[in-house]
């Protein structure tokens, strides 16, 4: 703890201080309930995209028949990004990616050429690379808001544990050596009226 001044101005310094300390500590309260609300529901989030992606993965693993099919060599041709949307959501002043949408290239199949299953197969990948995407994206979305929860809960801890109660005992502190100063001031003036009593009475005599 920092040496103090044992001073009015000092006291007064420290109830300021003290009042902002109590004013800004419900508001990080809130934000840190706020963040722990997110990261909760985001890792739900998470949860669920990866045991829609093991379905989809399973799904998948019975299609390998179809997949030792020659003509799938032809899924990687017409299986092209042409584009995705990331926007932006605000969860408790932190910004963080949100998947919006995904696109592939229209690449015509010919329906004389291809097997039957091909539309399926080509819907099957398609979702996959989606619900990766929205993993991904998650995923980054979570490491922003753990990482802001730290910050928060540390500043939650250095006003309830370190500069409150700091300041309380600054003010404490203060308060009893003022009142000690003004215990002595008393002491010396009645003191210093005895004697001049005492002067007065000699003097008269």
């Amino acid at each position: 703890m920092a040496k103090i001044k044992l001073t009015k101005n000092e006291l007064k310094l420290q109830r300021d201080s003290l009042k902002r300390f109590q004013r800004y500590l419900p508001t990080l309260q809130l934000k840190k309930q706020q963040l722990q609300m997110s990261v909760r529901q985001m890792r739900e989030s998470l949860a669920d995209l990866q045991r829609r992606l093991e379905e989809a993965t399973a799904d998948w693993r019975e299609s390998l028949g179809l997949f030792s099919d020659p003509e799938a060599a032809q899924l990687p041709q017409l299986l092209r990004v042409s584009g995705w949307r990331v926007g932006q959501h605000n969860i408790a002043g932190i910004d963080v990616p949100v998947f919006e949408d995904i696109s592939f290239e229209d690449i015509p199949v010919d329906l004389y050429e291809t097997p039957a299953w091909f539309d399926d197969a080509l819907a099957m990948v398609r979702r996959q690379i989606e619900l990766r995407l929205r993993q991904q994206l998650a995923e980054e979305t979570l490491t922003l808001l753990e990482q802001e929860l730290r910050v928060v809960t540390q500043r939650v801890n250095l006003f309830e544990k370190v500069k409150i109660p700091e300041a309380k005992e600054n003010i404490r502190k203060i308060n009893i050596t003022l009142g000690d100063q003004r215990t002595n001031s008393v002491g010396r003036s009645k003191i210093a009226k005895a004697k001049c009593a005492l002067r007065d009475a000699a003097l008269e005599a």
